[in-house]
């Protein structure tokens, strides 16, 4: 499977769900900007959207969305646990990934970290943050992970969570919140995607600056 991906970005939860997993995969690096691939080629041929993630199956399916993606990824590795095997579980599993998509990336995220989202796209975004994290609050004070164990929805949470230190978000006003996140900064595969995505982006940034 050939992963393409932007440092940092949403992609980044399927790295850790093949890091978790221990499964070869191949990494494809995508420009978001330049809507470009390292050798030149344009991205939009293989997303229309220009937006990672995009995951080229063995057959050759293009897959998008992290809520395909993800649960797409557990099911081929099924001994990793990173899905659940009951079905209400699983339904939970994809209520959750639903919520991280939609709630948290698209209501929350993507405004406050849009350079070109009016100020008041961004306000908006704020307000709406307090409730949704609210819930993640209620939620995990008392759990380790979302569900009964690590699943790709946490995969997915960790990396939205970690935009909140670009975008003005103290994630220590919901203390469950912020302790969830430092406990799975140092999961092993979350440590490994996270270190290497970051020197990526670095590069990433200092090439846009000279260009």
């Amino acid at each position: 499977m050939n992963l393409y991906f932007s440092p940092l970005a949403c992609s980044m939860a399927t790295r850790i769900a093949f890091y978790e997993a221990g499964a070869e995969a191949e990494f494809t690096q995508v420009d978001t900007k330049a809507k470009s691939l390292a050798d030149g080629a344009d991205f939009y041929a293989i997303n229309p959207l220009g937006q990672v993630p995009v995951l080229r199956t063995g057959e050759g399916l293009l897959l998008t969305e992290n809520t395909a993606i993800l649960p797409f990824v557990a099911e081929q590795f099924p001994a990793s646990g990173l899905a659940p095997v009951g079905a209400a579980e699983r339904a939970s599993m994809q209520q959750w990934l639903g919520f991280i998509s939609t709630e948290l990336h698209t209501a929350v995220f993507i405004p406050l970290l849009d350079s070109k989202a009016p100020d008041g796209a961004k306000a908006y975004a704020r307000e709406k943050a307090g409730l949704r994290l609210d819930v993640l609050q209620r939620h995990l004070a008392s759990r380790l992970f979302l569900l009964g164990h690590f699943t790709v929805a946490d995969a997915y949470l960790f990396v939205v969570l970690n935009w909140a230190a670009f975008s003005g978000i103290q994630l220590q006003q919901w203390p469950g919140v912020a302790e969830y996140y430092q406990r799975l900064a140092a999961r092993p595969s979350i440590a490994r995607a996270l270190s290497e995505e970051i020197v990526m982006y670095n590069e990433q940034r200092s090439k846009r600056a000279k260009a």
